[in-house]
């Protein structure tokens, strides 16, 4: 470990340690705004007027249905980066303050979804590139900011548990998975198409349990 960063290990005014008051009550904001921003994402669905309430066929035909989708989509995606979250947090001994800063940028992302949400799920916008493009960025960054944060805590030692370098790759394959496959998304949507795009996210059904299975044989359980 350098210097520096025993430095900032030591200084109880630069690390929020475990443990604290001040350590609980970052964890439960940030855990707010997560779902803050999930409760959000029903905010943005428009309600169809009373002609299309008169059947299920006029039902689908008014859009409400593709915008209930896209709202299940950033459901998951929201609880999935919120439990990468929890366990990034749960692994690590404290917070510093370039770690609360890179969370804070991922949080405040996280913000933004329902937004970018509501550009790929509206009918008058969804089929167009530049919804998807920045839903793509939207997610990528909220994913590399939790894993910039991780790996700032290991680099100044505030893993709960020390990893070695193998042990380590593996969980920035894991980790890297998700904003790889949506930065790849962005100059599908804008040369071929949103759909086209938005199809490359599916892999991540496959891709998230092969390399979250190597990453947890990398460190043994």
């Amino acid at each position: 470990m350098d210097g520096i960063g025993r430095r900032e290990i030591d200084d109880d005014d630069e690390v929020i340690r475990r443990d604290t008051s001040e350590f609980d009550r970052g964890v439960s904001f940030f855990d707010a705004i997560y779902g803050f921003a999930v409760t959000l994402l029903i905010v943005n669905v428009d309600l169809p007027g009373p002609e299309a309430w008169q059947d299920l066929g006029s039902l689908a035909a008014s859009g409400l249905g593709q915008q209930l989708t896209g709202v299940a989509l950033s459901f998951v995606v929201i609880c999935a980066l919120w439990r990468v979250n929890v366990r990034m947090i749960k692994g690590l001994t404290g917070l510093d303050g370039p770690m609360v800063v890179g969370n804070l940028l991922a949080t405040g992302l996280v913000i933004l979804v329902p937004f970018t949400t509501d550009a790929i799920s509206n009918p008058a916008t969804a089929d167009l590139d530049l919804p998807t493009a920045l839903y793509a960025l939207n997610i990528a960054g909220v994913s590399l900011a939790q894993a910039a944060v991780y790996q700032r805590g290991r680099a100044v030692g505030l893993e709960r548990r020390s990893t070695s370098a193998r042990e380590n790759r593996r969980m920035l394959l894991a980790a890297t998975a998700t904003p790889v496959v949506f930065l790849a998304s962005v100059p599908v949507a804008v040369t071929v198409g949103a759909g086209t795009a938005q199809l490359m996210w599916v892999s991540l059904v496959v891709l998230l349990p092969l390399t979250g299975g190597l990453a947890n044989r990398a460190r043994g359980t």
